[in-house]
């Protein structure tokens, strides 16, 4: 079988990178692309025949009408929650039921417990951004994880931002380093600059005080926790922006500028795809940017 085209494959022939690809592909907002480049990235898309590559399929096919999602170590966030959801109304119009777990590592027991029912199919999240090809394996710069941190950075390039700061959770966090990765690449891609990685433990009270080089006029949160942890920990007027568009962050005063993602409609998707139905019809809607008063 051949392999797979990726977005990789295509960045490299047409001499960009990834997140350009991602930019020129998503026709995102507010890019100053040259349009040369543009009509070299859809000439190599469509040379290599490249399509975005969907949710990882199932671990392994069982005989039951029970599908599972493993959760296990992922911030149970309204991203998370919307895309679960999401999947059970689609799984449930087809006589489905949708199981969520949230083993982790160490917990053998209840895994084996879970593989005793021979589950339709068995969706591991974590384990899908633990894999070799983790940065393009939820959809990439296309439409993963990386493609909507690009609408984070590329708004903040719009504002007119090119020195940025990101607001990260703890070191140890390996999603949370990928994440920091796709903004960094995001920012390259438009001539900006990281400078520095803030790192927040949500468990720790008071937060320790803000220090950001003097270059920095903007904030990167990986979601719209940290954005908040960022704002209270605050100690110059910089824009703040998150990703997620929580409750909490809309309730704030001033409301946090966000990034709006339809988890909801890639988790129909995803069942859709474990069923084998046509993706089509639960396409989810762009990714946007919730301007408010912090970014």
């Amino acid at each position: 079988m051949a392999r797979r085209v990726t977005l990789r494959d295509v960045a490299a022939h047409a001499g960009v990178s990834p997140a350009t690809v991602s930019f020129v592909l998503n026709a995102a907002p507010g890019q100053s692309i040259p349009e040369p480049t543009r009509d070299r990235v859809r000439r190599a898309a469509a040379e290599l025949g490249y399509v975005p590559h969907s949710l990882a399929r199932a671990l392994r096919e069982g005989n039951s009408r029970l599908v599972v999602v493993e959760a296990g170590g992922l911030l149970w966030a309204r991203l998370l929650e919307n895309f679960v959801r999401g999947l059970g109304e689609e799984l449930a119009n087809h006589g489905h039921t949708l199981l969520v777990s949230f083993t982790g590592p160490g917990q053998a027991d209840r895994r084996a417990a879970i593989e005793s029912l021979s589950p339709r199919a068995v969706i591991d999240l974590p384990a899908l951004y633990d894999r070799p090809d983790r940065a393009t394996a939820d959809g990439g710069w296309i439409d993963g994880m990386a493609a909507h941190y690009a609408t984070q950075i590329g708004y903040l390039h719009g504002r007119g931002h090119r020195h940025l700061a990101v607001a990260a959770g703890p070191p140890a966090d390996p999603l949370g380093a990928l994440m920091t990765e796709h903004i960094r690449s995001a920012a390259t891609a438009l001539g900006m600059q990281v400078d520095a990685v803030l790192r927040f433990d949500p468990a720790e009270d008071p937060l320790p005080p803000l220090t950001l080089p003097a270059e920095v006029t903007a904030i990167a949160a990986l979601n719209d926790e940290l954005a908040l942890a960022a704002l209270a920990a605050g100690s110059r007027d910089v824009a703040v922006i998150g990703l997620g568009d929580s409750v909490a962050g809309a309730l704030r005063r001033p409301a946090l500028t966000t990034v709006r993602i339809d988890t909801h409609a890639y988790g129909r998707r995803a069942g859709r795809d474990i069923l084998g139905l046509p993706m089509s019809a639960a396409k989810p809607a762009a990714t946007e940017v919730v301007a408010r008063a912090t970014a």
